[in-house]
């Protein structure tokens, strides 16, 4: 599929919610959606319900964790659209939580242009990547509500596998 292609099938909710039903049941439960995914940043909002929330009537971490992943990994899955095989993997999650998330949070990465230029190398040389990308989680009034850091590396796979 194209880039193109690509960020035009994600950006169409229906599609979106279809593939996350198929390949990521999680994140449809919870509700998830793709606001805005283009070449330069991805957003993702996680709904705050009570598919999503802990006990303490907040969104739980976890969920907070993955609409991060999503919004960092879409960036990356864009970018492979055109690429050979190339795998990808989280090898790491940091994350700090700064308001209590009790509505509707968009998590927002800009890094599409650095993850182009890793996967890129990656492609090329035929060695591991690595990428630290950062999600702002934010409130609907705008308020920071969460920073999340996904540790991706990416690597092109032999012909032989």
């Amino acid at each position: 599929m194209k880039k193109t292609s690509f960020y035009r099938w994600v950006n169409e909710k229906w599609r979106m919610r279809l593939f996350l039903f198929w390949k990521l049941p999680a994140a449809w439960f919870m509700g998830m959606y793709v606001v805005q995914c283009d070449a330069h940043m991805a957003r993702v909002a996680l709904p705050y319900r009570w598919r999503s929330q802990n006990p303490f009537r907040s969104t739980y971490f976890a969920a907070q964790c993955a609409a991060a992943e999503l919004s960092t990994g879409l960036l990356g899955l864009a970018e492979l659209q055109e690429m050979p095989p190339v795998s990808m993997l989280v090898t790491a999650v940091r994350a700090d939580f700064y308001k209590k998330a009790d509505r509707t949070l968009v998590f927002e990465c800009k890094q599409g242009e650095e993850i182009a230029q890793v996967i890129h190398q990656a492609v090329t040389t035929g060695a591991a990547q690595e990428i630290v990308m950062e999600s702002s989680g934010y409130l609907p009034d705008g308020t920071l509500a969460a920073r999340v850091w996904i540790h991706w590396s990416f690597k092109r796979k032999s012909k032989n596998v």
